[in-house]
């Protein structure tokens, strides 16, 4: 009998253990014919044209350089603000805090403002930075929405990796004369650096990718502007051009060029957290 019920537990498990397996497969094959499917299409139209140029109606001409700069342009705003923002929350949190209420609201804030979906970002955005202070639809209200968006990243990749760093670094420098600052800057910073970078490096990631907050407030323009006209005025990113061609201009090809070119840099930014996160972490033995 108990043969029996070990030939049907090995059964089991086996059955078990192929469903899960054949989940991962099925799961690896969509994705892989997802992603083949959009270099597929996508590939052949990366030109140096399609590059370098900028679409404009009179000479029938299409190209997306306007909106790789503003690509580059809002990830400087937004993380120029978000990086120095969410380090010292973080610090402040961890290091600093004795009002534990105080930590568990702003905790609770941080978890909150991660679960909320980014089109609610773009609305509220709008309505604050647009509508409430005047700015106009651009690079300086899209970035100064996505801060908000990637702080809850930054601070929270932060605080996890100031917790790795051992009580004893701590008490040793202050045991050497250094004041908190002073230990905080020059020992615990470093120590926790991978965790910081890595945050960095998604939250570069989230906002490269990110479409829907920039609608409302980056704005849909094709034309190519300077760094400081492009702050007031609109500016359409990768994102928002892949939107732009898809829907209402119907140019397909370019749509999945522009999605090509996107999954490309999440592979290398995903690349880079990764790289960061061994090259920065701590050494073993």
């Amino acid at each position: 009998m108990s043969s029996n019920f070990s030939r049907r537990r090995h059964a089991k498990d086996a059955t078990l253990k192929g469903l899960v397996y054949g989940s991962g497969v099925v799961v690896c094959l969509i994705l892989a014919a997802i992603i083949g499917y959009i270099f597929f299409r996508g590939v052949p139209g990366i030109t140096a044209e399609l590059l370098t140029t900028q679409s404009s109606y009179v000479k029938d001409t299409i190209g997306i350089l306007p909106n790789i700069l503003n690509t580059l342009y809002i990830v400087l705003v937004a993380m120029a603000i978000a990086i120095p923002l969410g380090v010292c929350a973080a610090v402040y949190l961890n290091e600093y805090a004795t009002n534990h209420k105080l930590v568990r609201a702003i905790s609770f804030a941080v978890e909150t403002l991660t679960g909320i979906p980014s089109v609610i970002f773009g609305l509220v955005g709008m309505l604050f930075f647009i509508q409430l202070l005047g700015l106009k639809a651009g690079i300086l209200a899209g970035g100064l929405t996505l801060v908000v968006m990637v702080l809850p990243t930054i601070i929270s990749n932060t605080l996890e990796s100031l917790k790795t760093v051992p009580v004893a670094y701590r008490e040793g420098a202050l045991a050497l004369g250094s004041g908190k600052w002073h230990m905080i800057r020059t020992v615990v910073l470093p120590n926790a650096l991978d965790g910081i970078a890595t945050g960095c490096i998604l939250s570069i990631g989230r906002i490269v990718g990110e479409s829907a907050a920039l609608l409302y407030t980056a704005g849909f323009g094709l034309i190519l502007n300077s760094f400081m006209t492009a702050l007031q005025s609109s500016s359409a990113t990768l994102t928002v051009a892949l939107y732009v061609y898809a829907t209402e201009r119907g140019e397909l090809d370019v749509a999945f060029s522009v999605a090509t070119i996107l999954m490309l840099l999440t592979f290398l930014l995903n690349f880079a957290a990764n790289l960061a996160s061994s090259k920065l972490g701590p050494k073993e033995n």
